[in-house]
């Protein structure tokens, strides 16, 4: 984290908030060294490019373009790290910063939403259920414990929870009206070693993407519960392997209202991916999520920035900044 300007009791100014790190570049289609940035037409090319290193950028120049001295309220730079595996970052920043009190109490988190002002996104909660068995020939089954087939009851019995939950509907719901509903999938199942061994070990990864208001905690509870019922006397292991956070801004926080009048929104937008901003509002902070290029080529070959987005989210930020930390 890196501020100029005077610090205030009233928490005026303006954070910048943006991840570093990237996801990997293995597909085989790009058209580029992934990690060199190309222009091609009116595209900048590269990982990362939407996600969201331009927007670091763009934050990073106007810190570098403002005369400190001019500033009357603090102008604060918060890039994160290991955003992509679960928001690590950000959640260190929250349990270990001592004063965010003297923080500015809004936030601009620049993800790619092609210049659409974001208040409100959901939540992910990584979970790994583990069941252990006893290995054996094959021929002799009476000797082992197969891991893999309490694992399959567990899956038909999550595949009805999901049903069930794909009918219920929260207080947050409308914010996301093409999917109002908490949403769970079995992610990847991994067990056994070969067809002539009985299995003494599977695991199943799930990730449920949670509506704001609903907790971590109360999930994996009824992830457990339903387990368990499907289960019996069977052991297993439910095991917590990341939580991000959902996000909810008042659609009347000042830096909701005042972005949205400067691109012209109308209407309140939401996203269905978790951020750092899950994290963040929990100092008490009101964050946006705003920035150029678009969620839809992130994390695929040939990730691009359209240069005239760029360009135009930098001057959307330049009047942001003027207006949060020079201006009387």
């Amino acid at each position: 984290m890196i501020s100029a300007g005077p610090e205030r009791e009233d928490r005026s100014g303006v954070v910048l908030c943006g991840h570093m790190d990237v996801v990997p570049a293995r597909e085989p289609d790009w058209h580029s060294d992934p990690f060199r940035l190309t222009t091609i037409d009116d595209r900048l090319v590269g990982r990362g490019a939407a996600d969201m290193k331009g927007f670091l950028a763009l934050a990073a120049n106007r810190l570098a373009a403002v005369d400190a001295s001019a500033l009357r309220r603090p102008l604060v730079l918060l890039f994160t790290y290991d955003e992509e595996i679960g928001t690590l970052g950000a959640r260190h920043f929250t349990e270990t910063w001592a004063a965010p009190e003297r923080l500015p109490r809004e936030v601009v988190i620049g993800e790619p939403t092609e210049l659409r002002v974001v208040r409100a996104h959901k939540g992910m909660l990584r979970l790994r259920l583990r069941f252990t068995g006893r290995a054996a020939h094959s021929g002799f089954p009476h000797l082992g414990h197969n891991a893999i087939e309490p694992a399959a009851r567990a899956i038909v019995a999550l595949s009805a929870l999901r049903r069930r939950m794909e009918g219920e509907r929260s207080p947050s719901s409308d914010q996301f009206p093409e999917v109002p509903f908490a949403a769970l999938n079995v992610g990847t199942i991994a067990g056994g070693s070969a067809a002539n061994i009985v299995p003494d070990h599977c695991e199943v990864d799930l990730g449920i993407r949670l509506l704001p208001g609903m907790t971590a905690e109360r999930m994996a509870g009824r992830v457990r519960e339903t387990v368990s019922d499907a289960l019996g006397d069977e052991p297993f292991a439910l095991e917590h392997v990341s939580f991000s956070p959902p996000m909810s801004t008042p659609a009347d926080a000042p830096i909701h209202r005042e972005l949205c009048e400067a691109v012209g929104q109308q209407g309140v937008d939401s996203v269905m991916f978790a951020t750092d901003a899950g994290w963040l509002q929990g100092l008490g902070l009101d964050c946006v999520l705003f920035g150029p290029a678009s969620i839809r080529v992130a994390h695929r070959a040939n990730e691009f920035m359209p240069v005239g987005e760029l360009h135009r989210g930098g001057e959307v930020l330049e009047a942001l900044v003027h207006r949060r930390c020079v201006a009387e």
